[in-house]
């Protein structure tokens, strides 16, 4: 399955739409508005929550983001490196070893879990917003955009503040 996460310009937490290749909706990202860690949620068209993003308070040399399942149980830490030169981020406390390999804020990063791919990440280049094409199975998908959120977080607290 292929969607596209797009982040909303004009939106006071920083919310995103995601869409599938019809363009029809079928998860929405709502931000809370003025939240110091990027509280954002995940939910589905109905307005649902599955999941929760937020980043870490303070980032001294290592950025962190979590995040949480529907239940408000912590579920996963994403964190890059402190020297990143391999452009990696991982995914900690999740029930399998998941690892982003590739330039996030380049053009195309893969998603490993286990070892063996399971989607990609495309940056959009737009001149506006973030616009990102996430691929994977369609029972990976709703995570996978908690995932991409919480990269986006991270590089937008590590490159743009």
């Amino acid at each position: 399955m292929k969607v596209f996460i797009k982040n909303k310009i004009w939106s006071i937490g920083g919310g995103s739409s995601v869409v599938d290749e019809n363009k029809n909706p079928v998860y929405k990202v709502i931000g809370r508005p003025f939240s110091i860690t990027h509280v954002k949620y995940v939910c589905d068209t109905e307005g649902k929550k599955l999941f929760k993003v937020r980043n870490k308070w303070f980032n001294f040399f290592v950025h962190k983001a979590y995040i949480y399942d529907a239940n408000k149980n912590k579920i996963a830490i994403v964190k890059d490196k402190m020297f990143n030169v391999n452009q990696e981020y991982f995914v900690l406390g999740y029930k399998d070893e998941i690892k982003i390999q590739g330039r996030f804020f380049g053009t195309n990063s893969q998603i490993l879990k286990n070892g063996e791919v399971i989607g990609s990440i495309n940056r959009q280049l737009t001149i506006i917003n973030d616009a990102f094409e996430l691929e994977a199975n369609e029972e990976d998908i709703p995570f996978l955009i908690a995932l991409t959120i919480a990269l986006d977080n991270i590089t937008d607290k590590k490159y743009k503040n």
